[in-house]
């Protein structure tokens, strides 16, 4: 006989969600108290949604709270940073370029 672990998701007394791991269990169970205490603030949003719409529109912000913050910024490459001051320096001076000086 094979002994399985699995962990369970539980809200307010309804199964939510099963996991054979406990890491990916305690982030999906982070996700659902950021959805409920999104579904909170938007209880008392100036616009109104009904409860289910309310719910939905929680755990999906919730699960795309990444790209909540915006686009993120790439960070520049060393050699990048090297083929740019080099082309400062030969650059001609030019209505259109603009340098910054440190």
């Amino acid at each position: 006989m094979a002994v399985k672990i699995q962990y369970l998701v539980v809200r307010n007394g309804i199964d939510k969600m099963t996991f054979t791991n406990k890491k990916d269990a305690d982030a999906y169970d982070r996700l659902l108290d950021l959805a409920e205490h999104l579904d909170d603030l938007l209880a008392d949003a100036p616009v109104s949604l009904n409860e289910a719409d309310r719910e939905a529109l929680s755990l999906y912000l919730a699960q795309h709270q990444d790209q909540l913050s915006g686009p993120k910024k790439k960070p520049a490459k060393k050699a990048d940073k090297a083929s740019d001051k080099s082309e400062a320096a030969h650059s001609t001076d030019n209505d259109d370029d603009i340098q910054a000086v440190a």
